[in-house]
């Protein structure tokens, strides 16, 4: 796993250090067993702190999704995936097909976030799915 430490988004480094590991924790990136870098590899990859690697490892621990093993390094206890978001899963297949033709119209990463982000908004808003055709209406 390699991290990525954006220092001008506002969220604090360790955050977005147990923000990554969930997602891939999500994805089936991450699986039980598997051990994280260490706090020596982060540091050498994104030169921050080393106590923030262990802040961001100690509240992944807090939750139960890691465990140290002295000596060995640290361990995804439990994923958080589901076969839904999957890499190979449809939804997945859909989102890459979508994503396609959103680079082929011309939108670059920033539009593509605000629309998937303002999507995403009014769907949980309104706690029902956003209108649109449905999977037989685009076959």
């Amino acid at each position: 796993m390699e991290f990525r430490v954006d220092r001008r988004s506002g969220v604090a480094t360790y955050l977005q250090l147990v923000t990554q590991v969930k997602q891939a924790l999500r994805l089936g990136v991450l699986e039980p067993g598997d051990r994280l870098p260490t706090a020596r590899e982060v540091v050498a990859a994104t030169a921050i702190n080393p106590n923030t690697v262990l802040k961001a490892y100690r509240e992944l621990e807090r939750e139960g999704l890691v465990e140290p093993r002295p000596g060995a390094g640290t361990f995804v206890r439990r994923s958080l995936s589901r076969p839904e978001a999957a890499a190979d899963s449809p939804l997945r297949t859909d989102l890459a097909a979508w994503m396609a033709r959103a680079r082929e119209a011309g939108l670059d990463r920033e539009d593509i976030t605000a629309l998937i982000t303002a999507a995403v908004e009014d769907s949980f808003n309104n706690s029902g799915p956003l209108p649109g055709p449905s999977r037989e209406d685009t076959a």
